[in-house]
């Protein structure tokens, strides 16, 4: 493997980013929704179908998730998930971050709970 292929795959993302209507797709499909915002965030509103695992938890234990299932990791904008679906890909999940997180996901009209 040459260099420039060594970086590539070095950079490259093990993950998915989506849209919320690329979500509801793979929602609709099977997949699970977790949510990997502070229990204070949950709180203030989520998606109905989420599962709240926090980012710091699921850095410790993905117990719980299905492996055989596509996960979607949501946050507040996108950031928290991104990184919680890079982790989830690094242990063989088809992982996927939702792109703007929950403030995509209100603005695009979806159900919070």
């Amino acid at each position: 493997m040459g260099l420039i292929s060594s970086l590539k795959k070095a950079f490259s993302k093990p993950y998915t980013t989506v849209s919320v209507a690329e979500a509801k797709d793979l929602l609709s499909s099977g997949a699970a929704l977790i949510d990997v915002r502070s229990a204070q965030e949950w709180r203030s509103g989520r998606a109905p179908q989420a599962k709240h695992v926090p980012l710091d938890r699921l850095q410790t234990s993905t117990a719980g998730i299905n492996k055989n299932k596509p996960v979607i990791a949501v946050c507040a904008s996108g950031v928290r998930s991104a990184s919680a679906a890079r982790l989830l890909a690094t242990q063989g999940y088809q992982a996927y971050s939702l792109r703007g997180g929950m403030s995509a996901w209100r603005a695009a009209g979806e159900p919070v709970r």
